[in-house]
C-alpha cells in the first residue's frame, strides 16, 4: 500500500471509530501514527524518559527486557540484539502434557528466553519452574477464539495473575470487531487490562481473519484500552505473522506500544525479518532453532 493511500485509509477508519467512541470515551481515543521526531540538541534536552540516542544505560535495560528495535540519531550505535531475550518461547497445543510444559521451562531458562506463553492451567507449574529465573510466565486468555465473555477473561486474566503470570497474552472479540461494535471491543480489552494489574497485556488480532481496516481499528483500540502489545496471531487461525502485517501495526501503534509476531515464525531468517519490519516480541515454539540458527517445524 503506498504511503497516500495507508494515510488516506488511517484517516478515514480514525474518523469512524472516533465517531462511534465520542458519545461514550470522549478524548480518549488516541491519535493514530503519532511519530514525530525530538529536535533537542544535548544542550536543551530537558526529557526525563527513556531516550534511546543519550540514555545508553535505559536502552541496555530496555533490552534485557525483550525491546530489539530503537531509532537512534546517525552514527549511533544500536545495542547488540540478544535474540532469546526477544522470544516468547510457546506451547499452547491442547495435548501439550506437563513433561512437555517441563521441558519447555528447562529451555527457557538455558536459553534465557524471555518468557513462556502457556495455557492458564499450566500457570501454576511454570512459575514454580521459572522462580529466579528472570523468565516470566505468560497466560493466554480467552484463547483461541476470543469470543468469551468480558466477565470470563477478566476473571481468567485474575487467576493467572494469582497463579504468577508476567504477561497476559489476550484474543480480541474478532465478531465484534467485525461487527464495528467498537465500544465492546474497547470495554472488552479495558476489563482484562484491568484485572491484569501491573502485569502487561498483548492483544491478539489474529490479522489473518481481518481486512487492512480492521487490523487498523484494532491496533487504537487496543491502544486506547491501555493495552502494551499488539500481536498478529494465534497460531490456531487463518494465517501467521507476516512482515506487510507488523509493518502496518507498527505504523499505527508508533512507539507506544511493542507489536509481537506470531504464528509462522521457525527460523532465524524469519526472526529477522520481524525484528526489521518493527516487532518487539516474537512468539514461537520454534526459540531454540531460532536461536541455534536452524529452522523449526511447528506450525506456532
Amino acid at each position: 500500500m503506498a504511503d497516500r493511500e495507508f494515510e488516506k485509509l488511517v484517516e478515514q477508519v480514525t474518523a469512524q471509530v472516533h465517531a462511534r467512541l465520542a458519545t461514550v470515551t470522549p478524548g480518549k481515543l488516541p491519535v493514530l501514527g503519532d511519530r514525530s521526531e525530538c529536535t533537542a540538541t544535548k544542550s536543551n534536552c530537558a526529557g526525563d524518559g527513556q531516550c534511546a540516542v543519550r540514555k545508553q544505560a535505559v536502552v541496555e535495560e530496555m533490552m534485557n527486557r525483550g525491546a530489539v528495535r530503537f531509532s537512534a540519531a546517525p552514527g549511533i550505535a544500536e545495542p547488540a540484539s540478544h535474540i532469546a531475550q526477544t522470544i516468547d518461547h510457546t506451547l499452547l497445543k491442547p495435548e501439550a502434557t506437563e513433561s512437555d510444559v517441563r521441558k519447555v521451562c528447562e529451555e527457557a531458562r538455558k536459553y534465557r528466553f524471555a518468557t513462556v506463553c502457556l495455557n492458564s492451567s499450566w500457570i501454576p507449574l511454570a512459575a514454580r519452574l521459572l522462580s529466579g529465573s528472570g523468565v516470566k510466565p505468560i497466560a493466554v486468555v480467552g484463547f483461541p477464539l476470543g469470543a468469551a465473555t468480558t466477565n470470563a477473561k477478566a476473571f481468567e486474566t485474575r487467576e493467572a495473575v494469582r497463579a504468577g503470570a508476567g504477561e497476559i497474552d489476550m484474543v480480541i472479540n474478532i465478531g465484534e470487531l467485525k461487527s464495528k461494535d467498537y465500544v465492546y471491543v474497547l470495554r472488552d480489552i479495558e476489563g482484562v487490562v484491568a484485572a491484569a494489574g501491573n502485569a502487561p497485556v498483548k492483544v491478539i488480532l489474529e490479522t489473518g481473519a481481518l481486512t487492512d481496516e480492521e487490523k487498523i481499528v484494532a491496533c487504537s483500540l487496543s491502544k486506547a484500552a491501555g493495552a502494551a502489545f499488539v500481536k498478529t496471531s494465534t497460531g490456531f487461525g487463518p494465517g501467521g505473522a507476516t512482515v506487510k502485517d507488523i509493518e502496518l501495526m507498527r505504523r499505527i501503534v508508533g512507539s507506544d506500544m511493542g507489536v509481537k509476531a506470531s504464528g509462522g515464525v521457525r527460523s532465524r531468517e524469519d526472526w529477522e525479518k520481524m525484528v526489521a519490519a518493527g516487532a518487539d516480541r516474537i512468539g514461537a515454539s520454534a526459540s531454540v532453532a531460532i536461536v541455534q540458527g536452524k529452522v523449526g517445524t511447528s506450525k506456532y
